[in-house]
Parts: structure tokens; C-alpha cells; sequence
């Protein structure tokens, strides 16, 4: 059984959200327009009673459970695009081009085991996005979830190199290279969407949205059970690793040969399959938002052998074929517009399976 919490975002944080329960086949055939149609659903329909008892935490009721990427898949949580608004052009945000909204889960929530973890946003336009999600969390917390926020920073001047260069692509790579970004270390800050799951085994960028102090946040909050790895890629512009290195299986990783990743020899080593997707095929005119073209890489992994990969993206089908991989074929190209890929739009909230280490 498939479980589809679908929220209705805008960086101003309406709170709104429904259930739909289908069979996997059924939830999956109809997942683009469940997940995009505007609907008049309230938050109130989740919302339990004040007076309600919070329930003693044991692991089989626990609502929230992932450990990985790819274990089956068995509640998600969906964004929706209502009420987005597009940010003043401050500084951070002319670093990773403008606008956003709280239809990317991916970017705000990360499920470590049983903990949801909400991460503290770099930008100053995105400091509310967690009220979209809230009622879902409280929710999860009540039924017996972890919930942890990471601190807020205070995105004051500080947090931000009000110099940091606006200039050609090779400037952007020399500056990545250095370890140069527009976040500095004045307090912790990162999007989820930086990390990336493999049991016990996590691993993430340093990019324009997460400094090493949020970085070492997560590697402190998460010991000694989770090792955190710091990776790093050939990228003129960082921010988010899902459509640049994604883990869809037990030692197997894709990774995007237009932003090589600098450690890939210790994967390797390691024993892990690294392959490379092929070139996508979204047309030079599509419109695109704050992303690149290699959202054909950025898939749901339904289960090992499941994936949600875009219908018009062939060439990658076929890759994950090869691979023994189904295809679950959805078009999604009028939300790669709006910014982002299926891996981008979701946070896997329930996956069935077991923590264990895959790396090293």
C-alpha cells in the first residue's frame, strides 16, 4: 500500500493537505495529476484534537521509517505549487538564479530512520517553507515520530559574502573549486536536499545552500549511529545532489558526467557499481526553473527494482532496464518548469526495510 500526502505549499506557508490511499499500481498511474491538481482540502481533516494523548514511541507503530533510497516505498509526501511567490533578488538568491516555493519537500525534510529531520534553509525567502508541512509533522510526532529542527539561523548580513561574484562560468568553477560559496560559516544552515541516504552511510555537499557548519550540525545530531561523508563535484553552481550523484540502490549510484564527482574512486573501492545516465532529452526550448536539464536523473525509487522516471525521457529508460530496473513512465515535464524532478517533489516518509551499512 502506497500513501500519498499531497501539500499545498507557497513560501508564505498555507497549510493545507489531503490523504489518498491506492494500491501501488494504482497510486502510481495516477500520481502527476493527484499530485499537481489544485484540490479544496483542509488541514484541519489531519489535524488531531488538542486533548489528544501523544502515544509511547514503539518502533512497529511508528509511522516514519527510511533508511535509504530505494527500500519499498510505502508513504510519500507530495508538494503542490499553489501560492508560490518569487523572492526579493538578494544576494543568496542571485547566486542560484530566483524563486522557489514549499512544493519541494525534498529541499526542507529529511527521514533519518524514524526521525524527520527539518532542515534550516539558507535562503531568507524560504524561512517560513516549513509551515506548509507542519500539520503532516505533528501528525507523524503524535503517532510516535522523532522530530527534530535544526537551528535557525538568523540569515543575518553575516551568513552571506555580500561580494560573492555574479560572473562567467569559469569564474563559478575557479570559486567552487576554492571552496568558495555565497554561504559562509557565520551559523549552521542546509537543505536537506544536499544529503543523500545509504543506510548508515549519509553523504553530502558543500554547496551555495549548505555550509560546513550545517554540515557538522548533522554529522553531531546523527552520531555515532551515521557517518557523514563530505563529497564534492566539478560544479560551476552546487545546490542540491540529486540530479548530480543518486543512490537508487545498494551500491549503485548514478552520477552525472557533466559534474564529475571528485571522490568517485572511493566508491570504487568500495565495491559500488557508478554509472553514468545518459544525456537527457528535454528539448534546448522547454522552460526551465532553477534547474538543469539532468533532472532526467532525478527519479523516486519505488522499491530496487521499481523506479518513477519521466515518460519522455527513453534514454534513460532504457539504461534502467538494463539494469534490471522496471520503469514506472510519468510525465512530468511541466513540473521540471516549475523546478525539479520526482526525487525533488517528494520526501519518502515510510520505506520498508532495515538499517544496515553499505559502505566501506
Amino acid at each position: 500500500m502506497l500513501r500519498v500526502r499531497c501539500l499545498r505549499g507557497g513560501s508564505r506557508g498555507a497549510e493545507a493537505a489531503h490523504l489518498i490511499g491506492a494500491m501501488v499500481g494504482r497510486a502510481v498511474s495516477g500520481w502527476v495529476s493527484r499530485a499537481f491538481r489544485s484540490t479544496s482540502s483542509s488541514a484541519a481533516a489531519l489535524q488531531l484534537t488538542a486533548d489528544e494523548p501523544v502515544t509511547e514511541y514503539t518502533p512497529e507503530d511508528c509511522p516514519v521509517c527510511a533508511h535509504n533510497e530505494w527500500d519499498p516505498l510505502e508513504e510519500v509526501i507530495v508538494g503542490r505549487a499553489e501560492n508560490a511567490c518569487v523572492p526579493p533578488f538578494t544576494v543568496e538568491v542571485k547566486a542560484g538564479f530566483a524563486g522557489m516555493y514549499a512544493a519541494m519537500p525534498r529541499d526542507i525534510l529529511i527521514v533519518v530512520g524514524n526521525e524527520i529531520i527539518e532542515a534550516p534553509m539558507a535562503w531568507r525567502a524560504r524561512f517560513f517553507e516549513y509551515r506548509a508541512y507542519r500539520p503532516l509533522i505533528k501528525e507523524y510526532f503524535r503517532r510516535g515520530a522523532k522530530w527534530t529542527t535544526a537551528p535557525k539561523p538568523t540569515m543575518s548580513d553575516e551568513l552571506y559574502d555580500q561580494e560573492y561574484p555574479i560572473r562567467t562560468v569559469e569564474d563559478r568553477h575557479k570559486l567552487a573549486a576554492q571552496g568558495k560559496f555565497v554561504t559562509t560559516e557565520y551559523e549552521p544552515c542546509f537543505d536537506a536536499a544536499d544529503f543523500i541516504r545509504a543506510g548508515t552511510d549519509i553523504f553530502v555537499q558543500r554547496s551555495q545552500v549548505t555550509n560546513f557548519m550545517g554540515i557538522e550540525w548533522m554529522r553531531r545530531h546523527l552520531a555515532p549511529t551515521y557517518k557523514i561523508h563530505i563529497i564534492s563535484f566539478k560544479d560551476p553552481n552546487p545546490m542540491h545532489i540529486d540530479a548530480t550523484f543518486n543512490i537508487i540502490g545498494p551500491g549503485l549510484v548514478l552520477s552525472n558526467p557533466d559534474r564529475p564527482c571528485r571522490q568517485i574512486e572511493m566508491f570504487k573501492k568500495a565495491g559500488w557499481t557508478v554509472v553514468t545516465p545518459p544525456a537527457p532529452l528535454i528539448p534546448d526550448n522547454h522552460p526551465l526553473w532553477m534547474s538543469s536539464k539532468w533532472l532526467s536523473m532525478n527519479v523516486l525509487m519505488l522499491d530496487e527494482k521499481r523506479v518513477m522516471v519521466d515518460a519522455n525521457e527513453s534514454n534513460i529508460q532504457k539504461m534502467f532496464e538494463s539494469l534490471g530496473i522496471q520503469t514506472i513512465r510519468v510525465s512530468i515535464r511541466h513540473a521540471n518548469s516549475l523546478g525539479g524532478g520526482f526525487h525533488c517533489w517528494t520526501t519518502d516518509v515510510r520505506r520498508r526495510g532495515t538499517l544496515q551499512s553499505y559502505f566501506l
